[in-house]
């Protein structure tokens, strides 16, 4: 279990909570309403937004497959395994950045549910973004 706290073994328990965060887009339109939303545009729009769901769910699953079956080649120093780290702690860092800039209170404020959602991903994508500037800079450190 001590394992777990270890940077090895918090990058792989990153990389199992992406691949859900993957995994959750199967079920994400229908509960955020994107059907009723979506059904008054045109089939580009809707095919477009499914597709990019498609697309962001993937990433999220192949961005969790590095760091939870590479965690020691990611900290073994080595140019690949740095830029990996680099790239990762940029993408995550940004996506914590938008859920603080780009989504409005008002999305959220006043209904519980929303609200425990934005609380839950703000906390999601801190440990994220940490554990992979962690990660960097061990790996910097070679």
């Amino acid at each position: 279990m001590t394992h777990l706290l270890t940077l090895e073994g918090q990058l792989r328990l990153v990389g199992a909570a992406l691949i859900a965060m993957g995994a959750l887009h199967v079920v994400l339109p229908r509960f955020i309403g994107w059907p009723s939303d979506l059904a008054g545009t045109t089939l580009l729009t809707r095919q477009v937004s499914y597709v990019h769901l498609f697309f962001i769910a993937l990433t999220c699953v192949l961005l969790g497959l590095l760091p939870l079956l590479l965690a020691p080649d990611l900290l073994a120093g080595g140019r690949l395994g740095t830029v990996l780290l680099a790239a990762q702690t940029l993408f995550w860092g940004l996506r914590w950045l938008f859920e603080f800039t780009v989504f409005s209170p008002e999305l959220w404020r006043g209904d519980r549910l929303r609200t425990a959602a934005h609380v839950a991903l703000s906390v999601l994508w801190t440990w994220v973004t940490a554990v992979f500037t962690w990660a960097l800079v061990v790996a910097l450190r070679g």
